[in-house]
């Protein structure tokens, strides 16, 4: 089932560097920046035999966290199991955070089952008595609905590494039937990436056996041309399904087992939970119409989504079950480059692939090979052009950045008892803006690029939505000419969105005007900001920044950092201000008496 959007409406909205040749990957990497947050207290050691980092519980220092901010982020998570706004988002939660090999976080929060079914008449559920209901615990397993997405995609590229598939290959050329109702021209990679025309949905559930839902699939004509639009659509990974079997000569289900839960001991990941397991299930929903396609009553151990119920529960877009731990796992697998201890699921350029921008000709809708990238609508403030992640229309949602080496994992059972009680990511996008803030970022070292001395602290804007923060120097004489201002920023918002501006008066605040300025990083040319402002993605480094500033006898300076009350990025941070003009030093920071005069609204000094 497409997670929570409707059909036409991209996922963003609601809430390219490879060839292929012979079967085998030429891809040109993205090298991630360096990062200006600190690291680890110590990096983990490597498996025995020289394998990659595998991951232990640890503290939050350990993790290079803040712990508060890990705190903050249970407390806030905890605050959806009430009204939000008037029903529960979810009835329990799995949260689990962790940076490097260290999971800093796991806490289960709420209950697994609490509702036997849903009163439609009352908009309430009706509650199993309470020693019948089932609290979350770190194990508890999910339905991970389209979360499923992920492994069926690493699957794909696991047969891309093999030659058995390439990436730019018709899917008609392994599937013949596939090529009618005009898709001849649709590849593995336009369904890897939602843009082979697929509307998002149909109800194959409806169709009366196995094979005649296949063949709905195989007649489905595309809406556009392949290539043409994003348009997120579980048909993609379904006719995906259908060429790793016919390529392999396998199930899916078997796939997955031998290819990356046995590997990697994922030994409570898997299609189809058998009835022992369903004690340490998440329930889902009370499943009748006509919200639901399907009259199944209260839905638990097995999968939701009525299509890949319809499909034996093997299904290439839903149908995996999993718990936190494993998920996580799988997330520090792809964040060491595909390998796990001893073991390895993909090559390092594999990874990169998965984790690269195939749909820059889609501003918004970032996406890797099944990876979302960089979507602000859940990831928070972990977005980033290199952050990968999906979410599950059951509230489950798994993120990576590869930046700060980062992970997290929200598991809720928000479709418990009903779909109806929650609408959009809020307590993913808490969870993630409290992670991102857990990753700490260092005033400017010693000296910026233009020759500013950082400090101890330095100025944050924060990270609050619907925010207008100011940071305002005193009134300098420029008159003389030749006045410049120098600092070190640091800066990642939500691009467009949120706007950070350097501006100037001259008339005590009557009128600001926009003051042009010239960012610089290490080994790259200076970037110019003409219009004065700065957003989006900077690198997560500190930047030098140097600004021409008018003649004026009394020149007010300030920054001024605006957000939209949707999402926010990880915020701005100043340091080292410094005016000068032919020698003579107007403003320093540095000296206490100027560092007073200083006033901010919004900002704070932070150490972090």
């Amino acid at each position: 089932m497409a997670d929570e959007e409707p059909i036409g409406i991209t996922r963003r909205r609601l809430g390219a560097g490879a060839m292929v040749l012979g079967g085998g990957l030429f891809f040109a990497s993205l090298p991630a920046g360096p990062v200006s947050a600190a690291p680890p207290e110590s990096a983990e050691p490597a498996a025995a035999g020289g394998g990659r980092p595998t991951l232990r519980r640890g503290s939050a220092r350990r993790a290079g966290l803040l712990a508060g901010h890990l705190d903050r982020l249970v407390t806030e998570a905890e605050a959806f199991l009430g009204p939000s706004p008037e029903h529960p988002w979810y009835a329990g939660a799995v949260l689990l955070a962790g940076r490097g090999g260290t999971v800093a976080l796991h806490r289960p929060l709420g209950m697994a089952v609490r509702y036997r079914a849903y009163d439609e008449k009352t908009d309430t559920g009706v509650e199993f008595p309470a020693d019948r209901q089932i609290p979350m615990t770190e194990d508890t397993v999910f339905d991970l609905a389209s979360v499923s997405k992920l492994f069926t995609s690493v699957l794909a590229v696991q047969q891309i590494e093999r030659g058995a598939l390439e990436l730019e290959a018709a899917v008609a050329s392994y599937l013949p039937d596939f090529g009618r109702a005009g898709k001849k021209d649709v590849t593995l990679r336009h369904l890897l990436t939602h843009t082979s025309g697929f509307r998002a949905w149909i109800p194959l559930y409806k169709a009366p056996t196995y094979e005649e839902r296949v063949r709905l699939v195989l007649d489905e004509a595309p809406v556009s041309a392949p290539g043409t639009a994003y348009l997120y659509s579980d048909l993609n990974l379904i006719s995906l399904q259908l060429v790793l079997e016919k390529v392999t000569g396998r199930s899916l289900d078997v796939l997955l087992r031998d290819g990356i839960t046995g590997p990697l001991g994922m030994d409570r990941t898997r299609y189809n939970p058998p009835a022992s397991w369903k004690p340490v299930i998440a329930a889902t929903e009370d499943a009748r119409p006509p919200w639901s396609g399907l009259d199944r009553g209260l839905v638990w151990g097995e999968v939701h989504d009525e299509n890949a119920h319809s499909l034996g529960g093997v299904a290439g877009h839903a149908g995996v079950f999993s718990c936190a731990w494993d998920l996580a796992v799988l997330g520090r697998t792809l964040l060491n480059g595909g390998g796990y201890g001893r073991a390895r699921i993909l090559e390092p350029e594999s990874v990169e692939l998965m984790f690269t921008d195939f749909n820059t000709g889609f501003p918004g809708d970032g996406h890797g090979l099944g990876f979302e990238l960089h979507q602000h609508w859940y990831m928070g403030a972990m977005a980033t052009p290199r952050t990968a992640g999906h979410t599950g229309f059951t509230g489950t949602s798994l993120v990576l950045d590869p930046t700060t080496d980062s992970f997290l994992v929200v598991l809720g059972n928000s479709i418990h008892p009903v779909r109806s009680w929650r609408s959009g990511s809020a307590p993913r996008v808490a969870a993630a803006n409290r992670l991102a803030r857990a990753v700490p970022v260092r005033p400017a070292p010693g000296r910026d690029a233009r020759g500013g001395r950082g400090g101890r602290t330095s100025w944050f804007s924060g990270m609050a939505g619907s925010t207008v923060a100011t940071l305002t120097l005193p009134a300098l004489d420029t008159s003389s000419g030749g006045a410049r201002l120098r600092c070190a920023l640091w800066w990642d918002t939500e691009p467009h969105a949120d706007l950070l501006t350097l501006e100037a008066t001259t008339d005590g605040g009557a009128a600001w005007q926009p003051v042009p300025f010239v960012t610089e990083r290490r080994d790259e040319a200076p970037e110019q900001h003409a219009a004065g402002t700065a957003t989006g993605w900077s690198g997560r480094v500190w930047h030098g920044l140097t600004a021409g500033l008018p003649a004026a006898r009394s020149l007010t300076l300030r920054w001024r950092y605006a957000t939209d009350r949707l999402y926010v990025g990880r915020g701005v941070y100043v340091d080292a201000l410094r005016v000068r003009a032919y020698g003579r030093v107007l403003f320093d920071e540095a000296r206490p008496a100027d560092a007073a005069r200083v006033e901010a609204a919004g900002w704070t000094r932070s150490a972090d």
